[in-house]
Order: C-alpha cells, then sequence, then structure tokens
C-alpha cells in the first residue's frame, strides 16, 4: 500500500536498447501520490519508449518499476496485471475505434472487463461523457462524425471510465488549436483532481506542460537530465532545457544526423 512516503511510481536504472540503438540509457524517475509529471524531450528521446515500458507493452532490458511500492517487473502475473488494470491511458491519437459508435468506445473496457453490463453501458456512458464536457447524444456518433477536440474528450471519457488512481497522457493536444488545447488541458486537470490519480504526461506543448504539471523532468538521450517544478520549465537554469522549451537553434542539444 501506498504512504505518503511512498511514490506512487519509482523508476529505477531503467534500460533499453534496440539492437545497437539504446533508448533508455538509465532513467530514474518518481512521482508521489496525487502529483502530475510531465516528461519533455525531443523526439526519438525515449519518452514514448518510457510510457510503454511501464505499460507491459515493451520489455526493458535493466531496471524496475514500482507501483506503490510493487516492482511490475519481477511481480507475478496476476500482481501485474492487477496493477496495470489501475491505469488509464489517453492515446496521442485518441485510438478510438471507428466500428463502434461512443458510447461502446467509452465503456469498453468495462464492458470488456466484465465490470459493467452491455444493457447499461449506453447509460453509463453519459456520466462519464458529461464529465468531460459532452451531452449524452454524443454517444450515438461514430468517433468519424467528432472534431478532433471532441474525440480527445472521448478518448479522456475512456481514460477515467474505470476511475484509475493512475493516467498516462501521450501528447494530449497534438493536433488541436490553442484554445482547444487548454480546453483539454482543463479537463484532464479537473479529472485527474476529481479522481485524485496520479498523473504521467509526455508532451512538446510547452504551454500544456506548465498547465498539467506539478512537476517536470526533461529526458534526452535516453537519460534525465533535469527535474523540478513544472513551473520553472522556462526558467530552468539548466542549458539542455532552456534550449528545449524556448525552441533555440543553438545550444547543447544538436539535431543528430542520420546514417
Amino acid at each position: 500500500m501506498s504512504t505518503s512516503l511512498t511514490p506512487k511510481i519509482r523508476i529505477r536504472g531503467l534500460r533499453k536498447r534496440f539492437d545497437a540503438k539504446v533508448v533508455l540509457d538509465g532513467v530514474d524517475l518518481e512521482v508521489m501520490p496525487g502529483t502530475s509529471l510531465v516528461v519533455i524531450g525531443g523526439s526519438g528521446s525515449g519518452k514514448s519508449v518510457l510510457l510503454k515500458c511501464v505499460l507491459g507493452l515493451i520489455q526493458p532490458d535493466e531496471g524496475s518499476i514500482e507501483i506503490d511500492g510493487v516492482d511490475i517487473l519481477t511481480a507475478t502475473t496476476r500482481q501485474r496485471e492487477e496493477l496495470r488494470s489501475r491505469i488509464g491511458m489517453l492515446f496521442q491519437a485518441g485510438a478510438l475505434f471507428d466500428s463502434l459508435p461512443v458510447w461502446e468506445n467509452v465503456c469498453f473496457g468495462l464492458m470488456a472487463q466484465g465490470k459493467l453490463a452491455r444493457s447499461a453501458a449506453r447509460e453509463k456512458s453519459a456520466e462519464f461523457l458529461a464529465q468531460v464536457g459532452l451531452a449524452a447524444s454524443v454517444g450515438d456518433l461514430a468517433p468519424s462524425e467528432l472534431s478532433g477536440g471532441m474525440q480527445k474528450r472521448v478518448a479522456l471519457a475512456r481514460a477515467i471510465a474505470a476511475r484509475p488512481d493512475i493516467l498516462f497522457f501521450d501528447e494530449p493536444t497534438t493536433g488541436l488549436d490553442p484554445i482547444m488545447g487548454a480546453v483539454i488541458d482543463g479537463l484532464i486537470v479537473d479529472c485527474v483532481k476529481r479522481m485524485g490519480s496520479t498523473a504521467i504526461a509526455i508532451t512538446h506543448d510547452m504551454a500544456s506542460a506548465r498547465r498539467i504539471g506539478d512537476r517536470a523532468a526533461m529526458i534526452h538521450k535516453g537519460q534525465i537530465v533535469w527535474t523540478g517544478p513544472a513551473e520553472q520549465l522556462m526558467d530552468s537554469g539548466n542549458a539542455q532545457v532552456d534550449q528545449f522549451t524556448h525552441g533555440r537553434r543553438e545550444g547543447p542539444i544538436q539535431m543528430e544526423l542520420r546514417r
């Protein structure tokens, strides 16, 4: 069980390589219960691989990933399934099922796990849609009938449907205009606070990072090079972070040439 002194998520010495390419090179991170961490970094820096390791989609080569003090990499299969069932995920592109109406998308996980009868799912979906500012009538639409912003809201409703105590967000504002991005960020903050969840988000959007994060970390070449309050992202005092957050061409981070 977690306590105020035990991180909800603790990652130590995480390493992953694909052939000769080292993607994660000894990542150490902690996220305390009820807080939000944003992870920033350039394309190919290891952000997505980090999340996939925690989710169990990729097996790391070395290290530990603890949830409430239990290492999911050495836990039993049943323990891993139970721990990972407590994670909700908002994917970058929404990842809605095109062949299913919105209400089925929202309650898909609950029905698949036997936690909600199909006969009750349509009505239940209206509750989750309301939490992200959508009318119950949206439940009868197909994902293709929704705008990008509405698709993100539906994907968020699905992510929170099981009331997870851990939430992951993969580039939550990608493809949205600045106003809709701010709306989505606000909904994320509201949902996380309402449920008391712990959250990790990866993003390139600095405005979004400061809105949704309590703390921030930057990953570069597979290593965490800085951690601190998210409000300090634009004035961190770290040369790599400052170059990235201000979008400067010149600095310690140089574009690598493909060979």
